[in-house]
């Protein structure tokens, strides 16, 4: 599997399920299919018959897996979460795509999640307060998140010699800088603001935006 598979969370439920019995692989084809349909509708928006028709099995099979659309979304959400802090931490830890930068290889890795799992990011970003089941593991999610790209920032400023940011206010800019990334790319990818779209076709220079504002944001 090549890393912008790795990234797509509907392409990696396939392919981690292509070696698992014919169940676990029934299984991923509806987490995978209910991931495909988020890119166009809400949560609220999900028809259990139409996810599987696009899944390839009976409806009576669905709640062989899922005793309704709200277990399925509790699921999927979990199991994604999980999945972005493990990809996110070997983004970070790898320095992938970054250059030897790791706020840039941060940087990189969450906005190819982001891009590549828009309707799963949607529901967590816009839709979390509807549910509950997510809310505390997005919190957890982020806090994560945001702990790492403060430690990224912390090595940065190590590196050039200044004094280190006290615990607590780096945190509090990396919460707030999070914020602001989450805005931009929401409002790419997910409200599709076409002036937005007019000046973030070239995605590396998206990536060295943001950078740019994580470097700036966590400078003294």
């Amino acid at each position: 599997m090549d890393r912008i598979e790795e990234d797509s969370y509907a392409a990696a439920l396939l392919a981690a399920a292509e070696a698992q019995s014919k169940g676990q692989r029934t299984r991923a084809a509806i987490l995978s299919a209910a991931c495909e349909a988020l890119e166009g509708t809400t949560p609220d928006g999900l028809r259990v018959a139409e996810l599987c028709r696009a899944a390839g099995i009976s409806n009576g099979t669905f709640y062989l897996y899922f005793e309704d659309r709200d277990a399925l979304l509790s699921a999927l959400l979990a199991g994604f979460i999980a999945y972005l802090q493990a990809r996110l931490r070997a983004g970070a830890d790898s320095g992938g795509g970054g250059g030897g930068d790791p706020l840039r290889a941060a940087t990189a890795r969450y906005v190819r999640l982001f891009r590549l799992n828009r309707g799963l990011m949607r529901c967590l970003v816009h839709h979390h307060d509807q549910l509950p089941q997510a809310r505390a593991a997005f919190h957890r999610l982020n806090h994560d998140w945001l702990t790492r790209v403060a430690g990224a920032a912390a090595l940065q400023r190590e590196k050039a010699g200044a004094d280190p940011l006290p615990q607590d206010e780096a945190l509090r800019r990396a919460y707030a800088l999070g914020g602001m990334v989450d805005q931009y790319l929401s409002g790419l990818w997910l409200s599709r603001d076409p002036s937005l779209i007019a000046v973030s076709g070239d995605e590396e220079a998206v990536i060295g935006t943001l950078t740019h504002i994580w470097k700036k944001g966590m400078e003294g």
